[in-house]
């Protein structure tokens, strides 16, 4: 499709990208939907923590929400984004990913960029229990993780639309801007010393099968990828889990109608993960990338973004 450009325009004092990605994280998040949450058992005999947001009837259309990285199904931008799509009468599924609810998971394994045999779940109980349109949202790396998983496969056909934000969709490249580049260490120990700590706990949990941390892997997000995140989900360094995991290389076999909105000045991608040149071409990906708007931001002021709208526009036009 051709490029589109974007009608998304910060005021003035907010077109920095770190005042935009700092104040988005501090956006307290609305009061809670009401809700019925739902424990899952999945094949290997783990769980996953669902929410079902559901005040239209079970044949409105249904988004599935896909948090970033050390998010959960209650992160800010979820709910602001439930409650935009409630306004449009669609209802909403958000989900914890292993490790990532209240409560931890039952095995070694945690979840990953590429772990799309848990959303391939979460899809197929979707659609034994709602009869409407499913429509896909993932936030950076829930953004890689539907991409990846509308492109190695043939998605259910109920799913109409999807829409993927601030993505790395090229992993490695990624990993290092966000360890390498001058203004990320904000970022980057905030996302270590959360992942750092589940892993110790898991290694205690588990002695004999979670590996331990060497000194290293609590510096950047590649040394602990290489240590932990690798290993431990059957890959055999950092750089083949990113190569294995990234959406990028799968992006040609896209089918559903999906929006890949990245902001040009957002602090944690890379240039490969903007693929202009593919997008040009390719019918089903609608490629939107703002001048501002950091990661995951987008604000127009300090407490509402722009996501908000744009996001339900894209995807109840084609629900």
């Amino acid at each position: 499709m051709p490029l589109i450009p974007s009608t998304y325009k910060p005021p003035p004092y907010l077109t920095h990208p770190h005042a935009q990605t700092i104040l988005r994280a501090l956006l307290p998040a609305p009061k809670i939907p009401p809700h019925t949450p739902e424990s899952l058992d999945l094949p290997d005999g783990d769980f996953l923590e669902l929410h079902w947001h559901l005040p239209h009837p079970t044949s409105a259309p249904l988004a599935i929400l896909c948090h970033g990285l050390e998010g959960h199904a209650h992160a800010s931008y979820m709910l602001h984004m439930v409650t935009a799509l409630h306004a449009t009468q669609c209802n909403a599924l958000t989900w914890s990913y292993r490790g990532c609810g209240t409560r931890p998971n039952r095995l070694p394994r945690s979840y990953h960029s590429g772990a799309t045999e848990d959303l391939a779940s979460v899809v197929d109980h979707a659609l034994t229990h709602t009869s409407g349109p499913l429509l896909l949202i993932g936030f950076s790396l829930g953004g890689n993780l539907i991409l990846k998983y509308l492109s190695e496969r043939f998605p259910p056909p109920r799913i109409t639309a999807a829409a993927a934000i601030s993505v790395p969709i090229h992993l490695a490249s990624c990993a290092d801007v966000l360890d390498q580049k001058p203004g990320n260490a904000l970022y980057r120990n905030r996302f270590l010393r959360t992942l750092t700590s589940k892993a110790a706990t898991k290694a205690h949990r588990f002695p004999d099968q979670v590996p331990h941390l060497p000194p290293a892997a609590l510096r950047s997000i590649r040394a602990f990828d290489h240590a932990f995140t690798a290993p431990l989900h059957g890959f055999t360094s950092a750089e083949d889990y990113y190569t294995r995991s990234s959406a990028l290389p799968l992006l040609p076999n896209l089918t559903v109608p999906t929006l890949l909105l990245s902001a040009l000045d957002d602090p944690l991608l890379a240039r490969p993960s903007f693929p202009t040149t593919l997008a040009k071409t390719h019918p089903h990906l609608h490629l939107e990338t703002p001048t501002h708007g950091g990661h995951v931001a987008f604000l127009t002021h300090p407490f509402h973004s722009w996501l908000n709208l744009r996001i339900p526009q894209f995807l109840t036009h084609l629900a």
